[in-house]
């Protein structure tokens, strides 16, 4: 029987990360839909998401451990999601040129038959340049705001928009490192020694 863990999410961006870490795992997307709840705040929507997307594919592999994650980006109140064209992409550059904005990320931990999991919310705090309409133009016309909440990659072209963040990097990629090896590692998910990070038994 297989003790991989599963990666809940068909985000490359989070497969890179955990790649990275050395980790033993498979991906195996949650058929969760992503929709938004009337009057939910930005960070019971990401929880919500996340912890939903970990026990429907745990749901249906009871004996392994699975990591899945939700990220937004919010501004003034407003969540911003995915552009689903160039059109809202240009518009959500326009609203973030200049500002602070958050990004939240919630993820969550489960493992159906042991009846153990998870779940915590990281939030950082962006704060971008001004934009030129030409910088806006070019970078939309690059293609890769198309499929990031927000409408940038911190970790792409769109870093050249990034004057600081507070908090973790790794979180606005779309999954808090830091913070999840510490949840795999307190639930005995995981265990940690000179030869690097193993999936438990």
């Amino acid at each position: 029987m297989s003790n991989r863990l599963i990666l809940a999410s068909e985000s490359p961006r989070r497969y890179e990360l955990l790649m990275q870490m050395g980790l033993d795992f498979e991906v195996i997307p949650s058929k969760i839909f992503e929709g938004f709840v009337q009057a939910e705040s930005p960070k019971d929507h990401v929880i919500r998401l996340a912890e939903a997307k970990a026990r429907e594919v745990a749901s249906k592999y009871p004996d392994r451990w699975v990591v899945a994650a939700d990220t937004i980006v919010c501004i003034n109140g407003s969540i911003l999601g995915k552009p689903q064209g160039r059109e809202e992409a240009v518009e959500m550059l326009r609203r973030l040129s200049g500002q602070d904005h958050r990004v939240l990320t919630g993820f969550s931990v489960c493992h159906s038959r042991r009846g153990e999991s998870d779940r915590e919310v990281v939030q950082t705090v962006v704060r971008m340049k001004p934009f030129t309409s030409a910088e806006i133009d070019w970078y939309v016309g690059t293609g890769e705001p198309y499929d990031k909440a927000g409408g940038y990659a911190i970790q792409g072209i769109g870093s050249f928009m990034i004057e600081s963040i507070q908090g973790s990097y790794t979180n606005v990629v779309g999954l808090p490192l830091c913070e999840l090896i510490q949840m795999l590692n307190r639930l005995g998910a995981i265990t940690i020694s000179e030869f690097g990070i193993r999936i438990a038994e």
